[in-house]
């Protein structure tokens, strides 16, 4: 490898880690790095989702105190994210590389929509809530709270499979269903992303194609960029967190529509 590839690899990494923390969407910043140094699509997904996943572990640890009192949210939603990056790390395995990928811009695209009305539907759920006496509860009856975790699951399969912008797909399904501060929810989100993303990273680390340089590259980049990515997201407003958010997902949305072109 040259040196340089070496440190644009590692930059990236610390880059990814970094935006994953924040909002999601890390892998729009190495997958594009890694195809244009000349890796395979497939050697250049595995790698980068195994590089990335101790990021994410450092985002979800500088996120601790967020996670306090959200033990039996967690408790909820783990199981479905772990079964769904097993499903999405089968479906990248057995299908045709560009078959899932297809979907990808019009899912990252409803996220954003989600992302930009959640604030209206949110204070509606919350006056809806109140009316009702049940502040404080994740959804509106038990049929909301199963829709929300098939909807983490569904993220968690296409997690495994891409992973790119899962985390702007979670803040989205979970700001409209969850009563809580984006910051609290930022919190959960990092951590079901990096069970995601741990999990298809052992399912690759046996099964495919894998460059172990580049993950060890990514992995040390990553771990940097995810403790910067806590300390710069925990300040930000939820104004500010909702507006990179939409940034960030129409940047994804873009970019995986042109890898198509």
């Amino acid at each position: 490898m040259i040196w340089w590839h070496a440190v644009l690899i590692a930059v990236a990494g610390v880059w990814a880690g970094m935006i994953n923390t924040v909002v999601g969407s890390g892998t729009l910043v190495t997958f594009p790095v890694l195809v244009a140094l000349g890796y395979p699509p497939v050697t250049a997904t595995t790698s980068n989702a195994i590089g990335l996943a101790p990021g994410s572990i450092s985002g979800a640890i500088g996120y601790r105190h967020e996670l306090e009192g959200q033990r039996s949210r967690l408790l909820r939603f783990t199981p479905a994210s772990l079964l769904g990056a097993i499903g999405g790390a089968g479906l990248l395995l057995s299908l045709p590389p560009d078959a899932f990928e297809t979907v990808v811009p019009a899912l990252v695209g409803l996220a954003v929509v989600l992302v930009i009305v959640q604030p209206r539907v949110s204070s509606w759920v919350l006056r809806r809530r109140e009316e009702r006496g049940e502040a404080g509860a994740e959804s509106s009856g038990p049929g909301g709270a199963l829709l929300l975790i098939g909807l983490v699951f569904l993220i968690g399969v296409y997690g495994g499979y891409f992973t790119a912008a899962q985390g702007v797909m979670l803040m989205a399904v979970m700001g409209m269903l969850i009563n809580e501060s984006l910051q609290r929810l930022n919190a959960v989100k990092n951590v079901l992303s990096a069970v995601v993303n741990v999990v298809a990273g052992t399912v690759y680390a046996f099964v495919a194609p894998v460059d172990w340089f580049v993950v060890a590259l990514l992995a040390v980049g990553s771990v940097v960029g995810g403790q910067l990515g806590a300390k710069v997201g925990r300040k930000l407003s939820p104004t500010a967190l909702r507006a990179t958010i939409v940034v960030v997902g129409v940047a994804a949305m873009v970019q995986l529509i042109l890898r198509q072109v």
